[in-house]
């Protein structure tokens, strides 16, 4: 049964937007089309500005953060997905560390889980739609200007929700988190390679300008901005994220009625995948942007200087001191040999994070041992040479599950560090996610098709 705290959300999710789940099994191109339907939505309000503020007053600088969350800056995806992966990421910690009880194998605690997670997903949409205006990110508003901006900035935040859960129920392929932040990284990596000015000019179009005009392309090779060592260390974290994504433990599986039937359950390197990753980015990124926010109204704060210390560096802030300084990357080489010690304090934070949350969604997103092995006898399935029971098979899940999530925390948090000092284009984080996401894409493609051929498998895959 849900806790105290689970069910006071039961009579608000009355009152909450909801996608109904389908009552129907939803064909394979009914699933492509929903999918490139909220795709397409997604890039529309991109570049649909906000109505009331001016396009000229320059913001928060947190391009390097909004490639992770999908947001555009001074149009209707301004916020992204922040507000929806900070919900999600307070929810986990607080049911990891058992300060809510919730158990994901009850349908009701899910249910309930799921309409405590939207309700604050909209409550953070408005605190930081509140934030933006109250900070100056639009410069100086008047009261109705604020109002206006405020309300539009709520119905793309609940526009945003409803297409992730519109994917999630089972209308799309996937999840519209996921969806909007592959868009974003793939956009990120174009640009980066092939724009003329953006912000810094594409990798391509120099080289090209270089050889026309007879300059050296040493330049080129290691900058600020989109470099030659960037573009191949994009290159070669691609392919190096996708053969650890081959990596995996593989436990022998049969059916118990379909005899014939034998197959694998494996357990990837990467078992929890991207998500450690994007809590991660979602912590790092409120600590930015409030430590900013306060910052700029109490400077002689002690605790505020603790938190964050900033410097103005043409026209921009930049982290000076505080835990903020440690939960930023330096962003490139120059900026490493600038300041080592910050370079290794925020790998070390990355990774000890990035464990963490592997360890927590374990069992917040239903993958940890204990229900793995419920789902395997639920669905029929057994491990030959262990008794038909929950018990045993969960006793060998323990030998592996555990610690490969442990060991793909650290791996993931170690890549994303790495990639952002050598200049990986759509940053460290994001091209981890994309190449995640797209894995992801292919994993969901194939169940897909597993399920059309042996529908006993439905059970076992929850549809």
């Amino acid at each position: 049964m849900a806790g105290r705290f689970l069910s006071m959300f039961k009579p608000i999710s009355r009152y909450l937007p909801v996608i109904k789940q389908p009552e129907r099994k939803v064909r394979f191109t009914e699933k492509i089309f929903w999918t490139a339907m909220v795709l397409i939505l997604y890039l529309i309000m991109c570049v649909i500005p906000l109505y009331g503020i001016d396009p000229r007053t320059q913001g928060w600088q947190l391009q390097y953060m909004r490639v992770i969350f999908a947001s555009r800056r001074g149009t209707l995806m301004e916020l992204g997905i922040g507000p929806i992966v900070t919900a999600g990421l307070i929810l986990q910690l607080l049911v990891g560390a058992n300060m809510i009880e919730c158990d994901m194998t009850d349908p009701e605690d899910r249910a309930l889980f799921t309409s405590a997670s939207k309700a604050f997903s909209i409550i953070f949409t408005a605190i930081q739609a509140s934030a933006y205006i109250i900070g100056g990110v639009y410069g100086t508003v008047n009261p109705i200007q604020s109002i206006i901006i405020f309300l539009q900035l709520i119905a793309a935040g609940i526009i945003v929700i409803l297409l992730d859960e519109l994917i999630q129920k089972g209308w799309g392929i996937g999840s519209g988190v996921s969806l909007f932040i592959l868009a974003g990284v793939a956009q990120q990596i174009f640009n980066q390679c092939f724009f003329p000015a953006y912000p810094y000019e594409g990798i391509f179009p120099a080289i090209i300008r270089n050889l026309m005009s007879g300059e050296p392309l040493n330049p080129l090779f290691v900058r600020q901005g989109p470099s030659i060592l960037g573009f191949i260390t994009t290159v070669i974290v691609f392919l190096l994220i996708i053969y650890l994504e081959g990596i995996r433990v593989e436990i022998p599986i049969s059916h118990a009625m379909y005899r014939g039937y034998r197959g694998r359950y494996p357990i990837k390197l990467l078992y929890v995948s991207n998500l450690p990753v994007i809590f991660a980015s979602a912590l790092f990124a409120n600590i930015y942007f409030f430590s900013q926010l306060l910052w700029t109204h109490f400077r002689d704060n002690f605790w505020v200087g603790l938190l964050g210390t900033y410097r103005t560096e043409n026209g921009r802030l930049i982290p000076s001191g505080g835990l903020v300084k440690y939960v930023t990357s330096p962003g490139w080489l120059g900026g490493v040999m600038e300041d080592p010690l910050r370079a290794f304090g925020y790998t070390v934070i990355l990774v000890v994070f990035c464990v963490v949350f592997s360890i927590t969604w374990l069992e917040v997103g239903g993958l940890g041992p204990s229900t793995v092995a419920k789902q395997l006898v639920d669905s029929g399935m057994q491990v030959p040479g262990y008794r038909r029971s929950a018990r045993p098979i969960e006793s060998l899940l323990k030998r592996y599950i555990p610690p490969v999530a442990v060991l793909g925390g650290i791996i993931v948090g170690l890549i994303a560090a790495v990639s952002d000092f050598l200049g990986v284009f759509g940053s460290g984080m994001g091209i981890l996610l994309s190449v995640g996401i797209i894995y992801q894409y292919y994993q969901a493609i194939v169940q897909e098709r597993a399920v059309d051929m042996y529908p006993a498998l439905r059970r076992f895959f929850g549809k």
